[in-house]
């Protein structure tokens, strides 16, 4: 399947890598806050005896202290009551660790399900490849319950297939059952999704979306205040979470054990030779559990599109857990 429109020019591609700020236990300084309200501050050496120093430190200012005596210092956000830790600022330097290659781009979002805290890296829209099989099926299980209806056995077996196996012609069964691009739209439009579009035709793999939609999509199938269901969050959830196991990969990476449920993408555009690799879900590390979505575009092969998600979805979940 293939899409004739050009989709570079609406992403920002890695510059260069910020490094984190860190050096000896020391007082803090101000070193500028930007537009946003973000204040970003370092930590400066400590001053001789008999010096004085004149930077005090920062009321909201987020310092934390190694064991080797290190101060690592933290984006934080002003308001009005009170401040913040920047979890986007917290991304951004998260990802500058991730190598992505010349051609190729990504974007990732993360929540922290027991916070509901959440912070997005990457922008513009994506081709779906297999992840929309989640929102396909999402849509189907909402039109259902507002025909009063359970899934028939046919519809239940063509699920199955299509989220545990991947299987494309389960997936085109369910798209033309749904009603194609108008239907997921249609949902979409109810689950709060601002920026997925649905394929044309039966291209169902080039609906295009953003990181920061999946995750929404996430918050409709494992959150509670959902359009969806609890008996249809619980059906979609189990087969997220039975995955064929040549599928295992992607944000499962950021687990801490086998605690995970997801879905992956993976489409070669003939075009260019380029890979789609794409991975939506939910994982659990440190006793939390997280939503995460990481889609990429322009991978060489597969196997480095997946080093890729995989390398975004850890520095996602370490925006949350170093912090």
């Amino acid at each position: 399947m293939e899409s004739s429109r050009a989709r570079r020019g609406s992403r920002t591609r890695p510059s260069g890598r910020r490094p984190l700020l860190s050096c000896a236990l020391a007082s803090v300084a101000v070193l500028g806050a930007s537009a946003a309200g973000t204040v970003y501050v370092k930590a400066q050496a400590h001053p001789g005896p008999g010096t004085v120093s004149s930077a005090a430190p920062s009321p909201s200012a987020s310092v934390s202290v190694s064991a080797s005596g290190e101060a690592s210092v933290e984006p934080v956000i002003q308001s009005g009551s009170g401040s913040v830790v920047d979890r986007d600022a917290l991304l951004a330097k998260a990802m500058a660790s991730v190598t992505v290659p010349d051609a190729a781009a990504v974007s990732v979002a993360v929540l922290d399900m027991g916070t509901g805290r959440s912070a997005v890296h990457g922008t513009g829209a994506f081709d779906t490849a297999s992840i929309v099989k989640v929102d396909i099926l999402a849509a189907l299980l909402l039109q259902a319950q507002d025909a009063g209806r359970q899934l028939t056995a046919r519809e239940k077996a063509y699920a199955a297939a299509m989220i545990e196996n991947s299987d494309n012609d389960s997936a085109t069964a369910l798209w033309n059952s749904i009603g194609g691009a108008a239907g997921l739209d249609a949902a979409n439009l109810r689950f709060g999704l601002t920026g997925t579009r649905g394929g044309d035709g039966a291209l169902w793999g080039l609906t295009r979306t953003t990181a920061a939609d999946q995750l929404t999509l996430l918050r409709q199938v494992f959150g509670t205040a959902s359009k969806l269901s609890g008996a249809s969050r619980t059906y979609l959830q189990g087969l997220m979470g039975q995955i064929a196991a040549g599928q295992r990969w992607g944000v499962s990476a950021a687990a801490d054990g086998s605690a995970w449920a997801l879905k992956n993408g993976w489409l070669p555009r003939t075009a260019t030779g380029l890979w789609d690799v794409n991975s939506i879900g939910r994982v659990t590390s440190g006793g939390h559990d997280y939503l995460v979505a990481v889609l990429s575009d322009g991978n060489g092969t597969q196997a480095e599109g997946i080093a890729l998600v995989e390398a975004a979805a850890r520095a996602a979940l370490s925006a949350f857990t170093d912090a």
